[in-house]
């Protein structure tokens, strides 16, 4: 066996020291050849040694490009929040039109990680050419599909891997979020057959989640049952507790009251493109992304991690949480310049070609309204406000990243409620310190007064009056949030008061609220 394949089958059993011993070796034989540094790079990132996996690959490429090599140099890069970089190997990858099914497979990993839908359908669908039993290479496929539209493509294939693997969680939740059930359109007794049969705390988690949403959309009381079960045993999984997002709150009141509006002094990035739509999640911010993304001036760039790494990096902490409380307290010696100038270069490669303006739609930025009103002052700014119930409610149905910090809270009803408190605190502390800064557009009054609200908000955005904003169901652009299937369809009430359907199960929460001193069923008025 050759060294290169000895260090391969070592790599995929996960025996990192015999494949790393191998690649070494490759490397001292003749050190201008790639394969050895490339092996090493992909032994370094299955480690976690991100850096030197890095370095590792950037060595190997520059030995003569290959495909594989570029590819897995664009998926380090990614994740290392490089995404310009990224962007560039990874076409270059796909340019040298590569021949494994796994290099193609990663090349639309890549893609899909910056946002690009649209342009990893053809590496997926290359990869399911080539090795069409690779079920995570249909699932990929699949997920593109149900992200840019295409929702019949996206099913077929989802049903067939659940033809040869029943029980596949991930595959039963996209199934679920795809289109709204109904009773005559509806696999509860294949989720409950399934749900019997899963072993892993994930898994059960995406079927629980999928049978909630199935049996919601049928008006079936039990979707509560099992969604507090999902939600109860994942906070137990992640060991969250909400001291972790209190002390962001606080570090930020801290930081911006401290000179009562004195950090807003300093001069940042004068670019006037970017108009950020931030808010709780699941209160409009997709649908105000359609409506802004429909205007022939404006393209939308999605959920950007720009401005919190550019924060991150600026501030120099040493923690591996993207925000904490040590995080911000550091941002406010930062140059407000130099953030605007970071996260506009962060952004860059995302912002869609041939449009003047661009939207960075994520929701969390609520966060860093502040920094973003510093580092670039002509940015505009739209928050969507919903009625209180019916965020707590959409936020603790609605299955986010896992993984991810930022809705660590959503799996507790009463997390959920005490960070409703604390957003609407933090968005009238911005108010305060910034008054007319931010539009905050009531979701409720959008639905009930579309022109009118619409108006406002390209007004406020700099932008002309354009009839086709009203049409954004129109919209073929990619949306990969589970608002996908909403926002293709014109606007409608059908989600205002939902959560009364589970008002007994919710009372904790709503009661809680009205002894803070927050009126639980108030819809927001904003003129």
């Amino acid at each position: 066996m050759s060294l290169e394949s000895k260090a391969r089958k070592s790599l995929k059993q996960g025996d990192f020291a015999t494949a790393s011993a191998a690649a070494k070796e490759l490397v001292l034989q003749d050190q201008s050849k790639p394969t050895g540094y490339f092996l090493l790079g992909i032994v370094a990132a299955e480690i976690g040694d991100m850096a030197n996996a890095l370095a590792l690959l950037e060595a190997a490429v520059q030995r003569g490009p290959r495909a594989e090599h570029l590819a897995q140099l664009a998926r380090v890069l990614s994740l290392l929040h490089r995404e310009g970089d990224a962007a560039r190997a990874a076409r270059a990858a796909y340019d040298l039109n590569p021949e494994e099914a796994i290099t193609l497979d990663t090349i639309g990993c890549v893609f899909t990680r910056l946002g690009d839908h649209e342009g990893s359908l053809a590496p997926f669908r290359a990869a399911v050419a080539k090795a069409p039993a690779n079920q995570d290479y249909r699932y990929n496929l699949a997920a593109a599909c149900g992200f840019t539209g295409k929702v019949d493509e996206a099913r077929a294939l989802y049903e067939e891997i659940l033809g040869e693997d029943p029980v596949n969680a991930r595959v039963h939740y996209a199934l679920a979020l795809l289109s709204r059930h109904t009773a005559d359109n509806h696999h509860v007794p294949r989720l409950e057959a399934a749900l019997a049969e899963a072993n892993s705390p994930d898994d059960r988690l995406r079927i629980r989640y999928a049978l909630a949403k199935e049996l919601e959309d049928l008006g079936d009381a039990r979707s509560f049952t099992f969604l507090k079960a999902a939600n109860d045993e994942h906070k137990r999984t992640i060991g969250y507790d909400f001291a972790q997002d209190q002390a962001v709150f606080d570090a930020l009141e801290q930081l911006f009251r401290k000179g009562e509006g004195a950090l807003f002094t300093s001069t940042g990035d004068p670019a006037q493109a970017p108009i950020f739509v931030i808010g709780m999640p699941r209160t409009g911010t997709t649908l105000v992304d359609r409506i802004l993304s429909s205007h022939p001036e404006v393209g939308s760039a999605g959920e950007l991690q720009a401005m919190p790494v550019a924060v991150k990096r600026l501030a120099q902490t040493r923690s591996h949480q993207v925000i904490d409380a040590e995080t911000v307290a550091a941002s406010g010696s930062s140059d407000a310049a130099a953030i605007g100038q970071a996260y506009l270069a962060q952004a860059e490669h995302q912002r869609p070609q041939g449009s003047p303006r661009f939207i960075d739609k994520l929701p969390a930025n609520f966060l860093y309204a502040g920094h973003i009103a510093r580092a670039l002052p002509e940015a505009r700014i739209v928050c969507l406000r919903r009625q209180p119930m019916d965020t707590i409610w959409s936020n603790y149905k609605n299955l986010f990243a896992s993984q991810s910090a930022y809705y660590a809270y959503s799996y507790d009803l009463l997390d959920t409620a005490r960070y409703y408190a604390r957003f609407d605190r933090l968005m009238r502390m911005w108010e305060e310190l910034m008054p007319g800064r931010i539009l905050q557009l009531g979701y409720e009054q959008l639905v009930a007064d579309q022109e009118r609200q619409t108006r406002r908000l390209l007004a406020h955005c700099g932008l002309e009056w354009d009839p086709a904003c009203l049409a954004f169901h129109e919209n073929r652009a990619a949306v990969a949030t589970p608002s996908a299937a909403q926002v293709r369809r014109p606007l409608n009430a059908d989600a205002i008061g939902k959560w009364r359907t589970h008002a007994e199960a919710l009372e904790p929460a709503r009661a809680w609220l009205a002894a803070q001193g927050i009126d639980p069923e108030a819809a927001w008025k904003s003129d």
